[in-house]
C-alpha cells in the first residue's frame, strides 16, 4: 500500500461492501418508481429488486450469521466485526424493503388501475365477482392446498424458503389457540384473473384466506397473515470430501433446501403473539422479523409484466445480425481477415450460437471445446454440441455444476450432454471455472486452424437478450494456443504453461491488472499524463482500490463504470481527487467487463469474464483477453467506453460518502441514453460487418 493511502484508516479508504450491494439493489428500485419507464417494466424492475434481496439474505447475511455463531471475529476490509455487519445490514434493508412495498401500494398501483390492469383486493369485490373465484378456486385451488398445524404440534411441518404462507389462527370450541401454515401453492399464478375480466387480477393468497373455512371447517378461523421465510442458501459444497462430485453436488442441494432461516417476512398487522410463535418454531431471533404492508414476495409481479399489453411495455428490440456471421462458411471466413467484436444484445447472439452449430455441421471441423457456467433452461448450444459429439467429432465441455441456484440445472445438461458422446469434465474442485470460453479447430488448405470465441457472459440465450455483454472472435494462433492449453489445464489438471497472451485467473491476471495501473501511474508520474478506464459489475479488492488510489495521486485520470458494489471512495482530497464512478442501471442489465489503459498513447484494452473481487482474482478460473486490433480498441474506447460517461439518464454518479445522485441533462445538454444508442448502433454494423 502507498504512503498516503495508507495514512486512511480502513473506515475512509473503504465503502462498505454490503451497504454498496443495498444501494445498488436501491438504484434497481428506483427503476420502478421513474415515471419514464413503461408500467409493466416498472413491475418488472420490482420483481428484481425482491428476488435480489432475498438472495443477497440467502447469501451474504446468512454467511455473516454463520460467522458470528462461529465465533470468527475476521472484520469487513472497512472495519467492522460480522455483529456489527448484521446490524449496519439490517438497520438499511428494512426501510428500503418498506419503500419497495410503498411502491406498488402507493404509486403502481393506481397507475395500473388508470391504465386498464386493476389489481384489487378480495374485500372490494362485487358478490358476482365473488361468487365466480369461488367457483374456481373450489376447481382449481382447493385440492393443492395442505392445512398443517404448526403448533402445538408434535412434528413441526418444514416451511420452505421463499415460499409464500399464511399463518392461520384458530380457535377451538374449548378456547384454545392453535397456529396453522397454508403454503400458498407456486404451481398455479400468484395473480388470479377475475373470470369475465381481462385485465383485473386478485392476489391468490387473498382467494385462499377468503375461503379459509373450507379448509378448517367447524373451527374459528381467528386471522390470516401472509408470511415468507429466507433461508440459509450459501451452502459449501464440499467436494473435496467426496470421491463423487455429482453426488456432492445432490446432497449439497438437498441440504440447501432445508438451510437455517434466516429472515421472516411478515405482514405489519400479524399479532405480535403470531409473531413470536413463527420465531420460535424458525428459532430465529426478533431482529430478522421484517414487518411489511402490502404485497410479500413481489417476484409474482413477473406474470403481471408478461401481460399482453405492448403500449405499457419496452418497444421490442431486434438485435442486428450481419449475413455474413449468421451461416458457417461465412464467419469462418470473415474471422480468418480480422477479429470480431460482438456487442450483445444490440448484435445477435445468434452468431455466438451459429459459431458452434456451424462448428457442429461442417465436415471440416474436426473438434469443439467449451465451457458453460449457466446455460439456461433451453440451449441450442448444447443441441448442436450433441450434435457435433454424434457427428463423431471431438467434443469436451467444461460445465460447471458450482455455479450457484444453477447446479441442478447444469447437471442435467452435463448427463444429456454424456449420453450424446461429448466429453464432460467438471473443472477444479477447489474453485468454479467462469470464463466464457469456446475453441473449435478446423481442418483447412493450410492445415489445422483454431478459431475461438471468448466472452464476457454466459452462453445463455436468454440473460443473452437482457445483459449486455461482449464477445470477441478471433483466430490469432497465440491466443487460440493459449485457449487450448488451457482446457488442458481445466481437463487434465496439468500445470499451466506461462500464457502467451492471455491473463488467466488465479496464475496471472491480478498481477497482470495490477502491474497495468502502476505503469499507468509511473507514465503519469514521468509525463503529466496517464488515464485508466474500466467497466466491471463490482470492484471490491482492497489491493486493486489501493492501486487506483496510488494512480489517481500519481496524476492518473480513472473513470470507472461500475453497475453494483463498488467500495472505492471517490473524490476524496489526497486519496482519489482524480477518480469518478458512475453506475448504470437501465433496461438492460449492464454485464460487460472492460479494461483500457492510456498506455502512453497505445491503448491497452482487454475484455473477459473477471470483476475486481478477491473471488474472481483468486479463486476462481477467469480469463481475460486482449485486443489487437486497432478498429476495435478505438471502438471499444469510443464507442462502448465514453459514451457511459456520457449518460445523463440511466447512469448514478457515486458520492464519496457512499451515496449515488442520478444523473441529469445540464442547462442546455441534450439528453442521452447509452442503451438506448447502442440499440441505433451496434457493433458490428459500426465496425462495418454489415
Amino acid at each position: 500500500m502507498n504512503e498516503p493511502a495508507a495514512s486512511f484508516g480502513p473506515s475512509e479508504r473503504y465503502l462498505n461492501r454490503e451497504l454498496s450491494w443495498l444501494r445498488f439493489n436501491e438504484r434497481v428500485l428506483e427503476e420502478a418508481r421513474n415515471a419514464a419507464n413503461p408500467l409493466l417494466e416498472r413491475l418488472k424492475f420490482l420483481a428484481i429488486f425482491e428476488s435480489n434481496l432475498d438472495e443477497f439474505f440467502m447469501v451474504r447475511v446468512s454467511g455473516y450469521i454463520e460467522q458470528r455463531e462461529s465465533g470468527v471475529d475476521e472484520l469487513t476490509p472497512d472495519g467492522l466485526s460480522p455483529v456489527e455487519q448484521i446490524a449496519l445490514i439490517l438497520r438499511a434493508a428494512l426501510p428500503l424493503r418498506q419503500k419497495a412495498g410503498a411502491t406498488f401500494d402507493k404509486v403502481l398501483r393506481s397507475e395500473l388501475r388508470k391504465a386498464g390492469v386493476n389489481i384489487r383486493p378480495y374485500s372490494e369485490l362485487g358478490a358476482k365477482s365473488r361468487s365466480r373465484l369461488s367457483e374456481l378456486y373450489e376447481r382449481e385451488i382447493f385440492p393443492l392446498l395442505t392445512p398443517l398445524v404448526v403448533n402445538p404440534s408434535i412434528s413441526v411441518p418444514f416451511i420452505s424458503g421463499r415460499s409464500l404462507n399464511l399463518a392461520v389462527e384458530l380457535r377451538g370450541e374449548d378456547g384454545a389457540s392453535t397456529l396453522a401454515r397454508v403454503k400458498v401453492p407456486s404451481g398455479v399464478d400468484r395473480f388470479v384473473r377475475i373470470p369475465g375480466k381481462r385485465f383485473e387480477f386478485v392476489p391468490l393468497e387473498e382467494l385462499i384466506a377468503a375461503h379459509l373455512n373450507r379448509l378448517f371447517p367447524g373451527v374459528e378461523v381467528v386471522g390470516s397473515y401472509p408470511f415468507r421465510v429466507l433461508r440459509d442458501a450459501d451452502i459449501e459444497i464440499r467436494e473435496l470430501d467426496a470421491p463423487d462430485l455429482i453426488s456432492s453436488i445432490q446432497e449439497s442441494l438437498r441440504r440447501r433446501r432445508f438451510g437455517d432461516a434466516v429472515l421472516l417476512q411478515i405482514v405489519e398487522s400479524a399479532p405480535i403473539h403470531v409473531v413470536r410463535r413463527l420465531l420460535q418454531l424458525l428459532e430465529l431471533d426478533p431482529e430478522y422479523v421484517f414487518p411489511l404492508a402490502g404485497i410479500l414476495g413481489m417476484e409474482g409481479f413477473w406474470q403481471l409484466a408478461g401481460l399482453d399489453l405492448p403500449s405499457l411495455r419496452f418497444p421490442p428490440h431486434a438485435a442486428f445480425l450481419p449475413e455474413k456471421l449468421s451461416y458457417s462458411h461465412g464467419l469462418f471466413e470473415v474471422v480468418r481477415k480480422r477479429d470480431v467484436l460482438v456487442h450483445h444484445p444490440f448484435d445477435s447472439f445468434r452468431c455466438v450460437e451459429a459459431f458452434v452449430s456451424s462448428a457442429a455441421k461442417d465436415p471440416q471441423v474436426v473438434g469443439i471445446k467449451q465451457t458453460l457456467y449457466r446455460v439456461g433452461s433451453e440451449s441450442p448450444i448444447v443441441s448442436s454440441l450433441q450434435d457435433a459429439a454424434m457427428a463423431d467429432k471431438q467434443v469436451t465441455t467444461m460445465v460447471e455444476l458450482k455455479a450457484r441456484f444453477d447446479e441442478s440445472n447444469n447437471l442435467v445438461w452435463a448427463r444429456a450432454l454424456e449420453r450424446a458422446g461429448v466429453h464432460v469434465t467438471y473443472g477444479f474442485p477447489e474453485m468454479k471455472t467462469h470464463c466464457k470460453l469456446c475453441l473449435v479447430v478446423r481442418k483447412e488448405s493450410g492445415g489445422m486452424r483454431s478459431y475461438a470465441h471468448i466472452g464476457t457472459g454466459n452462453y445463455n440465450p436468454a440473460t443473452a437478450r437482457q445483459y449486455t455483454d461482449l464477445g470477441l472472435f478471433t483466430c490469432d494462433p497465440e491466443v487460440t494456443q493459449d485457449v487450448a492449453e488451457l482446457f488442458n489445464h481445466l481437463t487434465g489438471f496439468s500445470k499451466p504453461g506461462p500464457f502467451r497472451k492471455l491473463l488467466v485467473a488465479p496464475h496471472n491476471l491480478r498481477e497482470g491488472i495490477l502491474e497495468r495501473i502502476h505503469r499507468e501511474a509511473n507514465w503519469a508520474r514521468q509525463t503529466g499524463t496517464g488515464r485508466i478506464l474500466l467497466k466491471v459489475n463490482a470492484l471490491v479488492d482492497p489491493e486493486a482500490i489501493d492501486a487506483l488510489y496510488e494512480a489517481s495521486q500519481a496524476g492518473v485520470d480513472i473513470d470507472l463504470v461500475v453497475r453494483g458494489v463498488c467500495c472505492l471512495r471517490p473524490g476524496v482530497p489526497g486519496l482519489s481527487e482524480r477518480i469518478r464512478v458512475v453506475s448504470i442501471v437501465g433496461r438492460f442489465l449492464e454485464h460487460s467487463r472492460v479494461y483500457a489503459f492510456w498506455n502512453g498513447g497505445e491503448p491497452d484494452v482487454w475484455i473477459g469474464s473477471a470483476d475486481l473481487m478477491r473471488r474472481n482474482l483468486d479463486r476462481r478460473i477467469e480469463v481475460m483477453v486482449p485486443i489487437r486490433d486497432t478498429r476495435i480498441v478505438r471502438h471499444l474506447l469510443e464507442a462502448v467506453l465514453e459514451p457511459c460517461l456520457r449518460d445523463n439518464q440511466r447512469a448514478w454518479e457515486l458520492r464519496s460518502d457512499g451515496t449515488y445522485a442520478r444523473r441529469k441533462p445540464k442547462a442546455g445538454e441534450k439528453s442521452f441514453d447509452v442503451q438506448r444508442w447502442w440499440m441505433a448502433h451496434p457493433s458490428t454494423k459500426m465496425l462495418g460487418f454489415a
